[in-house]
């Protein structure tokens, strides 16, 4: 097979394009490196199989050849990230989004947005099943991010429905792994860049909102199951146990054998309270399961941090 991956040097995308290679596909890649890092494709620059563009998706990409599939994953996906630039970041999720699926409608391909668990914002219910339409504020300062990722699944389904596209749609929930940036922003990799620095972790908030975290490995087989599947409508992916992140803060210290504490700050405008995938959807039609212990992700990610 022939495939697509936007967002390619990024975290998850990175891993993603190692995946299909594995898998013995030819690989596109397209990332704008605004967010993404070459770095995270250096080991790959000698595959005859996989080639690099450095492309924006707001502006069409045009591809030689066929296309099987494009797994579209390019958008900001920190708070800092996001939040440093909103305007890109809904532009990716709009006029982004409308490339990468019209690249595919042309060719035929499949068409698999990776969305997010912020779909669902502070949410009401617990767990989170597909079939919630979710709490976000639609004004708030992560509203970029999580309305645009809502406005990508929508437009995601507009093409199903009205243009025949063959489409998925992740919703992916608090992904980690080697490759996440340290001064990325997110709770694991800030966790863990300060342990190695032996200085207080810091905790918004009292630290009893709860994460459901995903070792990037579990979350590539989830999406390349997905893809190889003929499910249109959204499939949460993502560890269905949950952690306080006052908890997350011990297993950190623990795995990295340092005893450096907390430090409490205030709690960010619009955090979501408690997150939860219910994965029953991808149980039963994926036959999808998480296989990496929280702490033994840790220990690979903390051990990519120091290599």
């Amino acid at each position: 097979m022939r495939v697509v991956v936007s967002g390619a040097a990024g975290f998850i995308g990175s891993h993603l394009c190692d995946r299909l290679l594995a898998d013995g596909q030819e690989v596109i890649g397209l990332d704008n490196l605004s967010t993404g890092r070459v770095e995270n494709l250096h080991h790959l620059q000698d595959r005859a199989e996989f080639r690099f563009f450095r492309h924006d998706i707001c502006e069409p990409f045009q591809s030689d050849g066929r296309i099987d599939v494009v797994y579209n994953l390019a958008c900001p996906a920190s708070p800092r990230d996001y939040l440093a630039a909103p305007l890109e970041t809904l532009a990716a999720c709009s006029e982004g989004t409308r490339n990468m699926l019209e690249l595919a409608l042309r060719h035929r391909a499949t068409f698999l947005q990776a969305s997010t668990s912020e779909a669902y914002g502070d949410a009401l219910v617990q767990p989170q099943s597909e079939t919630y339409w979710g709490n976000v504020n639609p004004i708030g300062p992560r509203s970029v991010y999580d309305e645009g990722k809502r406005y990508a699944e929508a437009l995601t389904m507009a093409y199903h429905r009205e243009r025949g596209a063959d489409t998925r749609i992740a919703r992916l929930f608090n992904v980690y792994g080697p490759r996440m940036k340290r001064g990325d922003g997110r709770v694991l990799p800030a966790f863990l860049d300060q342990a190695l620095r032996a200085v207080p972790l810091t905790v918004f908030g009292d630290g009893s909102q709860t994460r459901s975290f995903c070792y990037v490995s579990d979350i590539v087989e989830g999406i390349v199951g997905l893809a190889a599947s003929d499910e249109a409508t959204p499939v949460n992916l993502g560890g269905p146990d949950e952690i306080t992140v006052l908890e997350l803060a011990k297993v950190v210290q623990t795995v990295a054998d340092v005893d450096c504490g907390v430090t409490h700050l205030e709690l960010p405008q619009d955090d979501p309270n408690r997150r939860q995938p219910d994965i029953a959807k991808a149980r039963r039609l994926l036959r999808w399961e998480p296989e990496v212990d929280l702490r033994h992700g840790v220990r690979l990610m903390l051990a990519s941090y120091v290599e």
